[in-house]
């Protein structure tokens, strides 16, 4: 591969025209031509610097309204020609194409266009034709040709120019991003088309994603890691400013990810605390800071060290309770000026602020891979109305305790299973999560309740007189018993074991209300 390569003419053509001008004058100032076309073409006129129509060059004129200007061999083989063979230089010279060295195009802005909810046709006119298609040329004759797809690498090249040329080094890792992007751009059209058609799983399923940053390692020092943004724009981790405190790792980023997601299920001021990305304090108040005092008496010990998520603007009485606790990360959709300064004095805290909530009922896809492939399945944005409940004891739940089998089969949704969740007042009072066992969910949960309890000075479990949740059907009696032994008056769960009805059987001897959701929320 030739190294060092000048530039004698250079084609630009972008949406963005970002440092475009700049980057213009500097290689006029070089002695290289400029090709050019349309905005671009009169944005560097315009600035006075010589410039040449693309049509003017290749004689043949713009046609289609527009959508026919670079897709001819005067602008094509002056990329694709390769300096270093002879037959290719002799037929360049026979048709009369002067090579071009240079390629710098960013595409229409497609993915703008879908974003802002243009109709179908814009979108359509928003899909760019030749300069995926001089991208992708350039790209393949990197051994000759410099290709920019992005105003964040012109000062790169300008740099090497400046110094004789770009090297090899450089137009390789060019052209390895040119492919990258022109592949997301068409990841992005296919998904639209597919939305389009109603495809939710498309026979061919085109993804990307951009690097936010490379992490330290992954779930283990031996792992390596990174972070890529899919372009959705759903409030949360992706859009977070990380307003002080250390780089945020792989652990940190997952579960803050799983706390945020839970904590926009809720209305009125709530709190989760997270903990190896399961909750282990939930709660609602009349303010953050009484949200934040019930889901911290849930589980003191494990959230020593979480995650904390809120769903309001974080203010200065619930940031100087939360700064009081080691924490990891605090994320919030905004913070007041006096709570960032409680936050302050803990250097090593990260305080992310991510401008809004993340929508619990919008349509998405997640992944998960597997061996030789992935899983993709639609977000688990199931949401129940008390309207929608069966009541299947002789006793119907009470006004208070259908208000808390709500709030518990809403976190169940974000507790790994096998999920138990005891609930009280608007707040959890015992967690089990991730057991092999229904059961054990259940007895571990009331277990965290006694505990919960003594920490909180109290005589009682938390547990008494609260609500259960489950997040799959009772396969045996046993659970249910389990939760009536720690104290709870009223149960709620999907339903539709073959049981079902020796499960109901022993909610009524032990005098308990119990409703069926006819859903389930298993989160493995």
């Amino acid at each position: 591969m030739t190294d060092r390569i000048p530039v004698r003419r250079a084609l630009l053509s972008v949406s963005d025209k970002t440092g475009i001008v700049e980057f213009a004058r500097f290689l006029a100032g070089q002695g290289a031509e400029i090709l050019s076309t349309g905005g671009t073409a009169a944005a560097i006129r315009a600035a006075g610097i010589p410039v040449k129509d693309v049509s003017a060059h290749t004689g043949f004129p713009e046609i289609l309204e527009g959508r026919v200007k670079t897709l001819v061999p005067q602008v094509h083989g002056g990329i694709l020609g390769r300096r270093d063979a002879a037959d290719h230089l002799a037929q360049m010279d026979e048709h009369g194409i002067a090579p071009i060295d240079l390629v710098a195009v960013n595409l229409y802005p497609f993915e703008a266009t879908v974003a802002k909810g243009a109709p179908f046709e814009d979108c359509i006119e928003n899909i760019d034709i030749g300069g995926p298609a001089m991208i992708r040329s350039a790209a393949k004759n990197h051994a000759h040709v410099v290709v920019l797809t992005d105003a964040a690498q012109l000062d790169e090249v300008r740099a090497e120019l400046e110094v004789g040329g770009t090297s090899a080094a450089l137009r390789r890792r060019l052209a390895a991003a040119a492919y990258a992007r022109t592949a997301a751009y068409d990841a992005a059209i296919s998904q639209w088309f597919s939305l389009q058609l109603g495809e939710e799983f498309p026979q061919r399923l085109a993804c990307a994603g951009v690097l936010r940053q490379t992490l330290r390692y992954g779930e283990n020092p031996h792992q390596r890691a990174a972070f890529y943004l899919d372009g959705s724009g759903r409030p949360g981790i992706a859009t977070a400013r990380q307003v002080q405190g250390k780089e945020l790792s792989f652990n940190n980023l997952n579960d803050t990810d799983a706390a945020f997601e839970c904590v926009a299920e809720f209305e009125r001021p709530a709190v989760v605390i997270v903990k190896h990305a399961n909750p282990c304090g939930v709660a609602e108040g009349a303010t953050l800071s009484e949200a934040w005092d019930a889901a911290l008496r849930c589980d003191p010990v494990s959230a020593f060290g979480g995650i904390i998520a809120v769903n309001r603007r974080l203010d200065a009485a619930a940031a100087e309770k939360m700064a009081s606790l080691f924490t990891e990360v605090v994320i919030a959709p905004e913070a007041d000026d006096a709570a960032i300064a409680a936050f302050a004095r803990k250097k090593n805290l990260r305080l992310l602020l991510t401008g809004g909530l993340p929508d619990p009922a919008a349509p998405g896809t997640v992944f998960r891979s597997v061996s030789g492939g992935f899983l993709a399945q639609s977000r688990d944005s199931g949401r129940i109305a008390a309207d929608a409940l069966k009541v299947v004891t002789k006793r119907a739940p009470t006004e208070a305790e259908m208000r808390d089998l709500l709030f518990a089969f809403r976190v169940c949704k974000h507790v790994k299973s096998n999920a138990i969740i005891y609930a009280k007042d608007g707040a959890t009072v015992g967690i089990g999560a991730g057991q092999m066992s229904r059961v054990d969910s259940s007895r571990i949960a009331a277990w965290k309740s006694g505990e919960a309890a003594k920490a909180a000075g109290l005589d009682t479990p938390l547990a008494q007189g609260s609500v259960v949740a489950s997040d799959a059907f009772f396969p045996f009696a046993d659970g249910l018993q389990a939760a009536a032994a720690a104290g709870a008056t009223a149960v709620i769960q999907p339903g539709g074991s073959m049981r079902d009805n020796e499960v109901i059987a022993a909610a009524d001897e032990a005098g308990l209300a119990m409703v069926f959701t006819g859903m389930r929320h298993f989160r493995h």
